[in-house]
């Protein structure tokens, strides 16, 4: 039997080393104490393993090389995720924005789901056994090298170790390393999926502030590049939540960018004013920072407030129209500096990663060297938000395995 070596545990490598298991003797190779630990806190630890979606609009939802997913993405497909993990007598639900969870929001057992499948087609696990370097004659890798001193020689080899986003979880870049040893070239690493930055000083004054249902744009010489719905979240530095990590995938180093946020979004200019006027109507007495609770959250009430240029104490009675003109702009576009991305290892994925154009996308192998094969984020490819970076990995796992088994 052919002998299959596969580098990494991840949901790349897992799914690889079922797949190539069912006609290969498979060795999995993890350097951590166990298996799938960035699975686990995917999801804020639910695990996002998939979207609903058909899989024709993936490819809407990939910045990253979404056309060398193709084949991957059909072969391997969104509903091919569902029916492996029903099958494992795992049960799913489906949440806002179609993103499959188990029904349980455990990402354990998603991950046991994984395993239960590694165990049942005999694939041999070997956990703290992280590889050093390979060994490559001509255009073939014969052995890895493990950190203890250790080698393990395969007939084949998938490279399936992540990015370099939470190096805590083992994704170090290890594998843009062998890769680049082999002859690969990596393309510029970058945060994606990561919080952003903020110039202003005051934004610390809102940490902790979560909104729902607002529209944010990023803004280059004040024309929008990037315009989405969603829930942010406000933090010590600058903003974060779902909405705002889709957002971090267009911020260039160097560029200068600015975020707006359309806190009424369901209300136009002229909706929103005539709502400030009723409501002032009732606070007609009050100070102008004890009239506006039933339409924003109080803690950002003074940063609008401060913005628009009012005394806070100035009476509802004497605002003038030009200054709740004032009141509505910043409300419909609250708009910040941005300073820039968190640093990568705060990133939930990496972009950018080994060439696609040096891996065969129907197969996933190397062009490079013959039994070699990737899989997973250690490619230059990337996805939003809401399961499509796991099914990549599940798909581009499962091509690779599957490839294994079909080639001589």
């Amino acid at each position: 039997m052919k002998k299959v070596i596969v580098i990494g545990g991840g949901p790349a490598g897992m799914m690889a080393a079922i797949e190539a298991s069912k006609k290969c003797k498979v060795i999995l190779l993890e350097g951590n104490e166990k298996l799938g630990k960035k699975l686990y806190i995917t999801g804020k630890g639910r695990c996002n393993v998939t979207n609903a979606k058909d899989i024709s609009e993936f490819f809407d939802y990939i910045p990253g090389n979404p056309h060398f997913l193709y084949s991957s993405l059909y072969g391997f497909t969104n509903t091919d995720t569902m029916d492996f993990f029903t099958r494992q007598g795992i049960k799913l639900k489906v949440e806002r924005g179609d993103r499959v969870f188990p029904e349980s929001d455990k990402s354990s057992d998603i991950i046991n789901g994984l395993i239960k499948a590694l165990h049942s087609n005999g694939v041999d696990i070997r956990l703290k056994s992280k590889v050093e370097k390979l060994i490559k004659k001509e255009n073939v890798v014969t052995a890895a090298i493990l950190e203890n001193g250790d080698t393990v020689q395969g007939d084949c080899f998938v490279i399936s170790t992540g990015g370099k986003s939470y190096p805590l979880t083992g994704s170090t870049g290890a594998g843009f390393l062998f890769a680049k040893s082999l002859g690969h070239t990596v393309t510029p690493l970058k945060p994606s999926l990561v919080p952003i930055e903020i110039e202003e000083k005051w934004i610390s004054q809102l940490q902790g502030l979560s909104l729902k249902n607002v529209k944010v744009d990023v803004l280059k010489d004040s024309k929008s590049i990037f315009s989405d719905f969603g829930e942010m979240l406000f933090t010590h530095f600058g903003v974060s939540g779902p909405l705002i990590l889709t957002a971090s995938r267009v911020v260039v180093a160097g560029s200068k960018l600015k975020l707006s946020i359309d806190l009424k979004p369901s209300l136009t200019n002229e909706e929103l004013d005539k709502r400030i006027q009723r409501d002032f109507l009732e606070f007609k007495n009050k100070d102008l920072k004890n009239s506006l609770n039933l339409l924003l959250p109080q803690k950002i009430i003074p940063i609008v407030i401060m913005l628009s240029d009012i005394p806070d104490t100035k009476k509802i009675n004497s605002i003038t129209r030009e200054e709740r003109k004032r009141l509505v702009d910043i409300i419909k576009s609250l708009t910040l500096s941005i300073k820039g991305l968190r640093p990568i290892d705060e990133a939930i994925v990496t972009a950018g990663g080994i060439n696609t154009l040096e891996i065969d996308p129907s197969t996933m192998k190397s062009k490079i060297c013959s039994n070699v094969y990737f899989a997973g984020e250690v490619i230059d490819i990337d996805a939003f938000t809401g399961g499509y970076n796991v099914q990549i990995a599940l798909s581009t796992g499962f091509l690779a395995g599957r490839s294994i088994c079909e080639s001589n």
